[in-house]
């Protein structure tokens, strides 16, 4: 699938955006998958193994298995309420931005500053639903001026499959949430 065939959502994630300097390359995919920090490895890997839970979790819909179901959701969002505390550690205040859009092949942001159209930037992306983050690299497509800010625009460069997936899925969750409240106004207006 080519990058421009995901689509965007409207939604204000917390991300860190860090200018790489101008003599800086990006790193091949080899020193990439290295340098992606443990704890957004440990992250993704409970994202994925929380995929797993559910689809098994999901057969066990009979009515003695409620209780049990219960129990295994609840520490599950025990789990994932701790995971996004550790993982907020990871937010630097100094770089941190909130998105305009996001997607799985692209972002923007509003900036004080303007970003060289060109150049590249490590970002870290903090997401909610799933509880994750994701370590990447992108390019900033376009900057365009907002009355005192700066849209910026990035294309991401150095993004693990996986971390994909999980922007494809977040930005789902935040689709559907959308689909709903839209569905709950029309039926409260009625």
């Amino acid at each position: 699938m080519n990058q421009d065939e995901y689509f965007s959502v409207h939604c204000g994630l917390t991300i860190n955006v860090e200018l790489l300097n101008k003599n800086q390359q990006l790193p091949d995919d080899l020193a990439f998958s290295q340098e992606i920090p443990p704890l957004f490895r440990v992250a993704r890997e409970c994202t994925n193994l929380d995929d797993n839970i559910d689809q098994s979790l999901a057969k066990l819909t009979k009515e003695e298995s409620k209780p049990l179901l219960n129990y295994l959701t609840a520490q599950n969002d025990k789990i994932n309420l701790l995971l996004s505390y550790v993982l907020s550690q990871q937010d630097d205040p100094a770089h941190r931005y909130i998105t305009n859009t996001f997607g799985a092949s692209r972002l923007s942001f509003l900036s004080k500053a303007a970003y060289p159209v060109g150049s590249f930037v490590r970002v870290k992306l903090f997401l909610d639903k799933p509880s994750a983050a994701v370590y990447c690299y992108a390019e900033v497509t376009g900057c365009k001026a907002q009355g005192k800010y700066f849209e910026v625009a990035l294309t991401y460069k150095r993004l693990q499959e996986d971390d994909r997936d999980l922007l494809i899925r977040a930005a789902l969750y935040v689709q559907q949430k959308l689909l709903r409240q839209r569905a709950q106004q029309r039926t409260d207006t009625q």
